[in-house]
């Protein structure tokens, strides 16, 4: 190891010039760890605060001391110490509970209906006052229908449920028409109208009645003949259940004539209206009243010479 040579200037002031700031660095430690003299001021302890946690219900108070205050009263800022203040809640008995109690919804409001202003028909441009006839039986045949109004024209139909029917133009007053016996083929009622094929003029509706036709009051419970010919028939009246025997062309009623007898049915066709009717044969078993069996006619009695 070298060492400095002391008898050398330069070494000699490079050992100085160390010693010196040794000097220096040791006294500037002195002086902030330990100060010189009484000058410095001496430093106020001040007492811990104690900072309460959430969950703790005590309070506590903590006044720390000024820094103008002097140092003849540290020995009262000592004898300071915090104030630990203990409090509890008081003993409050749980609120009782209804079991039975519990939550119902208001009832909803009853939104009252409101009822549209009925909107006012409009006039028809054209008047359908009547038609002729009024009223007619069901399954008869085709018939003329008369419409009698104001304001007609030549391109107005007679309609009848929909059905436009060729149309006779007459005046303005008066229109006619064939009805087809299809559309009167049951009873009922038929709303009637006159109105053009482009819908501009219309009538207002009329009704023509359609009724249900008369039918024969009788049972048909007998025939009397050969096997081969049948020309007598037993029928009964089922108001009054009397007996009758009928041959082809006879009239009953003064209304219903007889066209056809069969062991199955006895046709009669209704003179004022032309509809035909079918009585159908009746029979009880053989345990009957005699009269609804068919009697065979001796074959002495035959009327051929």
């Amino acid at each position: 190891m070298q060492f400095s040579d002391i008898q050398n200037p330069a070494e000699r002031k490079k050992l100085l010039v160390a010693g010196a700031l040794g000097i220096i660095a040791l006294l500037l430690l002195w002086w902030t760890f330990f100060g010189f003299g009484s000058s410095s001021q001496p430093v106020t302890r001040r007492p811990p605060v104690n900072t309460a946690s959430p969950n703790d219900n005590r309070s506590v108070s903590a006044n720390p001391a000024p820094a103008s205050l002097t140092a003849g009263n540290d020995s009262l800022l000592d004898r300071l110490q915090p104030i630990r203040w203990e409090s509890s809640a008081p003993a409050v008995a749980e609120a009782k509970r209804n079991i039975f109690a519990y939550y119902e919804p208001p009832p909803k409001p009853v939104v009252a209906a409101s009822v549209p202003t009925p909107t006012p028909t409009p006039t028809p441009p054209v008047l359908l006052a009547s038609v002729s006839p009024a009223s007619t039986f069901a399954r008869t045949g085709d018939f003329t229908l008369e419409v009698t109004g104001d304001k007609f024209s030549p391109q107005m139909r007679i309609v009848i449920d929909n059905t436009e029917l060729p149309t006779r133009y007459k005046s303005p007053q008066q229109l006619s028409a064939t009805v087809p016996a299809i559309l009167i083929a049951s009873a009922g009622s038929r709303q009637v109208m006159a109105r053009s094929a482009d819908g501009a003029l219309y009538s207002n509706p009329v009704t023509l009645s359609v009724n249900a036709p008369p039918i024969p009051n009788y049972n048909y419970v007998g025939i009397i003949g050969t096997r081969r010919y049948i020309d007598t028939a037993i029928l009964q009246d089922k108001g009054s259940k009397e007996m009758l025997n009928v041959q082809r062309g006879d009239l009953l009623g003064g209304r219903f004539r007889v066209t056809s007898i069969s062991e199955k049915e006895l046709v009669l066709v209704d003179t004022n209206l032309k509809i035909k009717h079918t009585v159908a044969f009746s029979v009880s078993g053989d345990k009957g009243n005699p009269m609804q069996r068919p009697t065979p006619r001796p074959d002495s009695d035959d009327d051929q010479p």
